[in-house]
């Protein structure tokens, strides 16, 4: 299986806050966030995979700083690490304010997705091509993180 470019899967989305997907404050509901980074890390794990991938766990998810109604967000994914089956995809979250061209740091995400072949069932996945100090860091932080989480399940 032929190794793959980090930067090839990178996805970015652009969302537009409406009211739909506000609370009554005004800033978008974390849930509404929380679907977008999904939907976000989902296209990168496929984009990385070549194949359909499901989330098999949400590692971490801080939120910062709101976004409100008639403000932007911006979700940018890169797969962190990939393992035999699984990668972990970080997807960053920033607000923006379209008419002062502002932006914020709204979440930052690390999700794991579960590469499957046609019949559902796990299947391998491309590695990382390392041909940089920070992808091996990366993939190295990601096993890391990979490690502490099966520890947890014990």
């Amino acid at each position: 299986m032929e190794s793959r470019h980090q930067s090839a899967s990178r996805t970015d989305m652009t969302e537009y806050v409406l009211p739909q997907h506000a609370n009554a404050m005004g800033n978008v509901f974390g849930g509404q966030i929380m679907a977008w980074v999904d939907l976000c890390a989902a296209i990168c794990a496929q984009r990385h995979s070549g194949k359909l991938c499901v989330t098999a766990f949400v590692d971490d998810l801080k939120f910062q700083k709101p976004v409100k109604v008639g403000e932007v967000v911006r979700l940018h994914a890169l797969v962190n690490a990939v393992f035999s089956t699984s990668m972990e995809i970080e997807v960053v979250v920033e607000g923006e304010d379209s008419r002062t061209g502002a932006r914020w740091p709204c979440v930052d995400a690390r999700l794991t997705f579960v590469a499957v072949d046609d019949d559902r069932k796990p299947t391998k996945v491309p590695p990382l091509v390392m041909d940089s100090d920070h992808v091996r860091a990366s993939q190295a932080d990601g096993e890391a993180r990979r490690s502490l989480r099966l520890q947890k399940k014990v």
